[in-house]
């Protein structure tokens, strides 16, 4: 039997919608704090846009509020802001932040990507 806080530790792609682990979230907090964006206002927006490598690309930024038709995901103190048809491709995903000698940024693990380039931040569906 998993507790709640082996859960969190061993982050699982949700069934629907997104996940985001503690090393993301501490990047993003302190990302926000240095941008000058309070959590209770903005968030981080996830997108998709088409461009890239391989067809399709990811797009994060920050946001000062949600918009009208956004799905909006709360992990802890951090909202995140994804946009219907950004949505379609990025259910399911786990998004990570990974830091190492050769490159650090976040990791994008969406198992609707059929393909991806080797930079991490292209992908096709």
């Amino acid at each position: 039997m998993t507790t709640a806080t082996e859960e969190r530790t061993k982050p699982a792609a949700p069934a629907k919608g997104i996940l985001v682990t503690e090393k993301a979230l501490a990047k993003v907090r302190s990302a926000m704090a240095k941008e000058g964006i309070s959590a209770e206002q903005g968030g981080l927006r996830l997108g998709v846009q088409g461009g890239g490598c391989s067809g399709l690309s990811y797009n994060v930024r920050f946001d000062t509020q949600p918009r009208e038709r956004d799905r909006i995901f709360q992990f802890s103190d951090i909202r995140v802001f994804v946009d219907p048809k950004s949505f379609i491709y990025l259910n399911g995903m786990t998004l990570d932040y990974q830091e190492t000698l050769m490159q650090q940024g976040f990791v994008f693990v969406n198992p609707q990507a059929s393909k991806s380039c080797g930079c991490g931040t292209s992908f096709s569906a």
